[in-house]
């Protein structure tokens, strides 16, 4: 079995005083979403959810405990760590990749959420002490992109 497509995710629920949450609005798409992405060579996967939180939203957190770790299994090449965060320092901001970024309540969620952030953001707020591992079942963010792209084709 050869691994060298394997991707490696790390994505944080990062939560303020308030309980709310922090969701980023992508560039790329009319989604929001969890901030991460992909795991740097060389980087474990706490370094790099807060390097990836810093670059889409201008805030340092703080890893205060690994929340999950999701893989397609079958579906596709990916694992995904979930972290929960908390913010210590820096200030709201956009970046490439992120047009706005804004707390929400967790039950106020935008309708274009990726349902697949959301889950992981359910599995962080449920509280487990233990890590949970699971197989995502719905669509992956990938899926629900091209699925739109071909019932509304981007206008350029």
């Amino acid at each position: 079995m050869r691994f060298d497509r394997f991707a490696v995710g790390v994505f944080a629920t990062v939560l303020n005083d308030q309980g709310r949450v922090l969701l980023c609005h992508r560039t790329d798409c009319d989604y929001w979403n969890q901030p991460g992405g992909g795991l740097e060579s060389g980087e474990a996967p706490w370094e790099g959810v807060v390097r990836e939180v810093r670059e889409e939203t201008g805030l340092d957190v703080e890893v205060t405990r690994l929340v999950g770790v999701y893989s397609w299994a079958g579906k596709k090449d990916e694992i995904i760590f979930s972290f929960l965060c908390r913010v210590v320092s820096g200030t709201l901001a956009t970046s490439d990749e992120s047009d706005a970024v804004r707390w929400f309540a967790p039950d106020a969620f935008p309708s274009n959420t990726f349902p697949e952030h959301v889950n992981r953001i359910r599995d962080a707020l449920h509280g487990a002490a233990d890590t949970l591992l699971r197989i995502p079942t719905g669509p992956t963010a990938e899926e629900v992109r091209i699925r739109d792209q071909m019932i509304q084709p981007p206008t350029r």
